[in-house]
C-alpha cells in the first residue's frame, strides 16, 4: 500500500465520529489502487435495463443498470449497492479491486437513473428526480423493494447466471450524489431492516421537499442500525434559495453523532461536484464495509428524554398471535392489553405472562373501543356497548348517529367523539351513567381520539388533518375549557389528511402518540422530545399494559409489538397523579 494512501485511512479510521480527512484547501487526492482497470478477464459485467413504474410512479420510465462481479455464483444470495443517477465514482472499477482483495464482499450493484414521463410523441414532460429523490418518506425505497429489485432479480448475465440479492441489511448499502445521497440516506432512515450502510456525497438535506428537518429527527429519534459516511465541501451550494448545502451537512454529522451513529465524514474545499468523492470512493467502501458480515451497530443517543424513559436492556419484541390485529389496542387495569383481530369481530387478551386467548367475538358491526377497569367498550357507530368480564354486552347509549371513538373515564364518565350529522362538525360529549348526556366541544376541525393527563386536570383531542393536537382543561363536573393547539407533532410524511392514532400517558406526564412517524413522545409544554420507531414504520395504536403498566404495547405494520420501558403507564383505573411541573420552558 502506498504511503499517502495508507496515511490518509489511518486519518479516516482512528476516529470514525470526527473524521477529517479533507480539510486542507485544494489537497490532492491520494492515489488509491483500487481506481486502476483490472484485466478484461476480471472485469465484472455490466447489464443496461429498462422500466416502466406501475405501482408507486406510473408511467415513469427509467433505465438502471446491474453489474454482476466475475466471482458471483449463480443463484447464490449477493450483498447489494443500490447507486443513485446510474454508476458513479467508476464504481463497478472499484468493485473488480476491492471484491478481489477481499476489502469488500462479493456485491451486485444496481445503479438507478431517475424516471422520465414523455407525452405521445416521445418527449419528457415531467422529470421525476427531485420528486423521487428529495423528498423524505418511503416512497421510493418501496419502490426499489418492491418494484425494482424484483425486477433485477429476474435478469441474466451474458453466460446464464441468474441473479439473487440478500435480503439482509447487513449485506445491503446505498449511495449517492446531491439528491441521490439524501435519498439514499432516507431509504435507510425509513426501512433500515433493507439498508445499514450509506454513502451521502453533496447530500441536499436543504429546504426542497423536507430534508433541511433530519437533523432534528435524527436527535429525537431512537438510533437506528446505520452506518453513514458523509462527504461535501465548503464551497457546495448548488442554489443559495435553499441555503447553506455544506451548512446543512456539517448539522447532519452533528445530529448523527449525538444520536449514537457510527458515522464519518470528509470535508473538502469543493463545489457542488463529485470530485472529492470518486476520489475517496474507495475508503468510503473499505469504512462502509468494514466488520462485514457482522450487522452494524448503533450506540446510545444523548437525548436525556430516550434515556429517561428507555429500558437499555429492552428491545421491540414481535407478539407472536394466531391473528393479525386490526384497530385499537387498549389495557384493562389487570394489565391484560385486547385487540380485536383481522376477521373484526374476535377480541383477544393478552394476559401478563405474554400469552393470547380469546376474549369473546362481537356482534358484527361493533369494534372495539376502550377500556377501563375490569369493562371494555365497544362502538358501531350509533351505539356503545359495556362488557364487563364474563359477561354479554350491556347498551349504554344508543340511536345516535356518527361515534367515532370513546374515553371511558370510569362508568360514570365516558367522552366520545361524534361526527355531526347536519354541519359535519366534530363533537365531543360526555355520557353519565343514568344516560344523560351533554355536549362540550364541537369545531370543525376535531379529531377522533382523546386522552387524559394523569391528575385528570387535562383533555387531549387529536385535530383532523393537522399536526396539532388539542389540549383542554378539565372542570370539576367532566366539561371542558380553555381549548387550544397545544402539542405539536413531526409530520415527515408532509400527509396532513392521515389521521393520528390512539394517545396515552406515562405518569411523570409525558403524552405517547401514535402517528406514522412512529411513537411520538412530547413533554408537558406540548414538544416532541423523542421518537421511538420501527422499519415498519407506521403506528396506528398504543397503550400501556403488563403487571407493572410498564410494557408499552403499538400495533404497527399489522403487527403488535411491545417493549418494557422504566416508566409507568398512567391506566385510567389508577387514582389521579400529581405531575412534578416541568415549568415554561
Amino acid at each position: 500500500m502506498k504511503k499517502s494512501v495508507f496515511l490518509f485511512l489511518v486519518a479516516a479510521f482512528l476516529s470514525p465520529g470526527d473524521m477529517t480527512a479533507q480539510d486542507i484547501p485544494n489537497a490532492r487526492h491520494p492515489d488509491d489502487p483500487a481506481r486502476n482497470p483490472v484485466p478484461e478477464e476480471r472485469k465484472g459485467e455490466v447489464i443496461t435495463c429498462e422500466f416502466v413504474s406501475t405501482v408507486f410512479y406510473p408511467g415513469t420510465k427509467r433505465t438502471y443498470r446491474v453489474y454482476i462481479p466475475k466471482s458471483y455464483k449463480s443463484g447464490q444470495p449477493a450483498c447489494l449497492y443500490v447507486g443513485m443517477d446510474g454508476i458513479s465514482f467508476d464504481a463497478p472499477t472499484v468493485f473488480d479491486n476491492l471484491i478481489a482483495t477481499g476489502e469488500m464482499p462479493v456485491t451486485i450493484g444496481v445503479f438507478v437513473s431517475p424516471g422520465t414521463v414523455y407525452d405521445r410523441d416521445g418527449e419528457p414532460v415531467r422529470f421525476n428526480r427531485s420528486n423521487e429523490f428529495d423528498r423524505t418518506d418511503d416512497t421510493f425505497v418501496r419502490f426499489l423493494a418492491e418494484e425494482l429489485l424484483p425486477d433485477a432479480e429476474t435478469r441474466q448475465t451474458s453466460d446464464g447466471r441468474t441473479i439473487r440479492l440478500s435480503t439482509n441489511p447487513a449485506d445491503r448499502a446505498i449511495a449517492g450524489n446531491s439528491s441521490g445521497a439524501i435519498c439514499a440516506f432516507t431509504a435507510a432512515w425509513n426501512r433500515p431492516d433493507l439498508f445499514s450502510r450509506v454513502f451521502s456525497a453533496i447530500g441536499t438535506y436543504v429546504p426542497m421537499r423536507g430534508g433541511n428537518e433530519y437533523p432534528a429527527l435524527i436527535r429525537k429519534t431512537e438510533p437506528k442500525p446505520i452506518r453513514i459516511f458523509l462527504q461535501d465541501g465548503a464551497r457546495d451550494t448548488w442554489n443559495p434559495l435553499f441555503g447553506s448545502w455544506f451548512d446543512a451537512n456539517l448539522n447532519m454529522q452533528s445530529a448523527l453523532s449525538f444520536a449514537g451513529y457510527e458515522v464519518a465524514h470528509a470535508w473538502g474545499a469543493g463545489g457542488h461536484d463529485g470530485e472529492h468523492a470518486h476520489a475517496i470512493f474507495p475508503d468510503v467502501l473499505r469504512w462502509l464495509w468494514k466488520g462485514w458480515p457482522n450487522s452494524v451497530a448503533c450506540s446510545t443517543s444523548k437525548n436525556n428524554m430516550l434515556e429517561q424513559i428507555l429500558d437499555p436492556d429492552s428491545k421491540w419484541e414481535l407478539l407472536e398471535t394466531p391473528f393479525t390485529p386490526y384497530g385499537r389496542i387498549c389495557s384493562n387495569k389487570n394489565g391484560e392489553a385486547l385487540i380485536t383481530g383481522d376477521d373484526r369481530r374476535t377480541v383477544y387478551c393478552t394476559g401478563t405472562d405474554l400469552k393470547t386467548e380469546k376474549r369473546t367475538v362481537l356482534p358484527a358491526g361493533e369494534k372495539l373501543s376502550g377500556c377501563n377497569g375490569d369493562t371494555f367498550y365497544t362502538t358501531d357507530g350509533r351505539s356503545i356497548i359495556a362488557y364487563e368480564k364474563n359477561k354479554g354486552g350491556k347498551t349504554l347509549l344508543k340511536g345516535r348517529s356518527g361515534i367515532k371513538s370513546l374515553l371511558a373515564v370510569n362508568e360514570d364518565c365516558i367522552y366520545v367523539t361524534r361526527q355531526d350529522s347536519k354541519d359535519g362538525n366534530r363533537n365531543i360529549w360526555l355520557i353519565r351513567r343514568n344516560g344523560t348526556e351533554k355536549l362540550i366541544d364541537s369545531r370543525p376541525d376535531g379529531g377522533a381520539e382523546l386522552a387524559i393527563s394523569p391528575g385528570h386536570t387535562m383533555m387531549i383531542c387529536s385535530e383532523e388533518s393537522s399536526g396539532w393536537l388539542l389540549n383542554y382543561v378539565m372542570n370539576g363536573d367532566g366539561s371542558l375549557s380553555s381549548g387550544q393547539q397545544w402539542y405539536w407533532l413531526h409530520n415527515p410524511d408532509h400527509v396532513d389528511r392521515r389521521e393520528k392514532g390512539s394517545m396515552a400517558f406515562d405518569t411523570d406526564g409525558n403524552l405517547y402518540v401514535a402517528t406514522p412517524a412512529g411513537v411520538q413522545v412530547c413533554d408537558h409544554n406540548g414538544r416532541v422530545r423523542a421518537i421511538l420507531s420501527l422499519p415498519s414504520g407506521n403506528v396506528s395504536s398504543l397503550c400501556f399494559a403488563g403487571e407493572k403498566k410498564n410494557l408499552l404495547f403499538i400495533v404497527s405494520g399489522g403487527r403488535i409489538y411491545y417493549r418494557r420501558l422504566k416508566i409507568q403507564g398512567a391506566t385510567f383505573d389508577m387514582p389521579p397523579v400529581r405531575v412534578q411541573s416541568q415549568g415554561a420552558g
